[in-house]
């Protein structure tokens, strides 16, 4: 009966030592050779077509290439991928990657090499961003000896950028705006008349939006109205108090026109159309020529007005 150590089956090895030396001949030398320099070539079949990486003979016909080197890439197209979330020693990148098949612009073929898609976190899943058409384009090593490892890896194309973005700027909104500002800033609440409907419009702006006429007889309006209709907001604004928060278009008590702002005083998911609310004003010394003197618009303890009262508002 054969002992423990021979029923084992051996390690077998087969090295060269020194490696393994044999001439590529001029397609795929001329191919390493560009490897080397930084560059991608194809090479054109008989038929036409660009294979990349080249080879000597049409894998479609068996004939031999012509012999005419094309340049391709370094952009390619993502034909298929395959996540690798944890790199073994002997892979290329030592953080999660994708093997994927490339196929350069100008070429007709694909080759198989690393997708580096910029994942660091061993382990982790593919980014949503990686995909099958998606454009990448070769990273290069610095020291190439004229090898496939010359890349590195192909990189995802630069499609997006976040840019720091300030605008700042001055609003002169003409004599009926300024006016509206000059009665926000006294505390009063200022609209215009229609001489023909005899709409009143707030806030004011010179003319009526449904006759088309100048307006100048002026209105003053109680800081009192019914919210026609609201939107729940979840993300932050330096205005409102917490969130998430109600912008609504209030319908001020002897109005024909709705305004903006902020509901608060009860929370998003109690706000409700045909709701009464007031003004609730900043104190007098933050006062200025702006709308923002009124901070929001907060409950009246008084009942609803019925949808069919302001259902033409909305």
């Amino acid at each position: 009966m054969p002992s423990e150590a021979t029923s084992q089956a051996p390690n077998h090895i087969l090295e060269f030592p020194g490696g393994y030396t044999r001439s590529v001949g001029p397609v795929i030398g001329r191919f390493l050779s560009e490897l080397r320099d930084g560059n991608l070539v194809g090479v054109r079949t008989r038929a036409g077509r660009v294979l990349f990486p080249p080879l000597e003979y049409d894998p479609d016909t068996g004939d031999a290439v012509t012999g005419e080197f094309v340049p391709v890439g370094p952009v390619g197209t993502v034909t298929t991928w395959s996540w690798v979330a944890h790199p073994r020693a002997e892979h290329p990148l030592d953080r999660p990657f994708a093997w994927a098949l490339i196929r350069p612009d100008g070429a007709d073929t694909a080759i198989l090499h690393a997708l580096d898609a910029g994942v660091l976190e061993p382990g982790a899943a593919a980014p949503k961003h990686l995909r099958t058409g998606m454009r990448v384009r070769a990273q290069w090593k610095d020291d190439r000896v004229g090898d496939i490892n010359d890349i590195a890896a192909f990189r995802p194309e630069v499609t997006m950028i976040t840019a720091p973005t300030r605008l700042a700027y001055r609003l002169k909104g003409g004599r009926a705006l300024d006016r509206f500002l000059e009665g926000i800033s006294e505390g009063r609440i200022i609209g215009h008349r229609c001489p023909v409907c005899e709409q009143v419009i707030v806030p004011m702006k010179g003319l009526c939006p449904r006759d088309g006429v100048p307006t100048s007889e002026e209105v003053e309006l109680p800081h009192t109205g019914t919210v026609t209709t609201f939107a729940v907001n979840n993300l932050p604004d330096p205005r409102a108090p917490e969130v998430p928060f109600v912008s609504a278009y209030i319908l001020l008590d002897g109005a024909d026109l709705t305004m903006l702002t902020l509901v608060a005083g009860i929370p998003a998911d109690q706000v409700r159309m045909g709701m009464r609310v007031k003004a609730a004003w900043k104190p007098r010394e933050e006062w200025g020529r702006t709308m923002a003197n009124i901070r929001w618009f907060e409950p009246l303890d008084e009942p609803d007005v019925p949808f069919d009262a302001i259902k033409d508002y909305l």
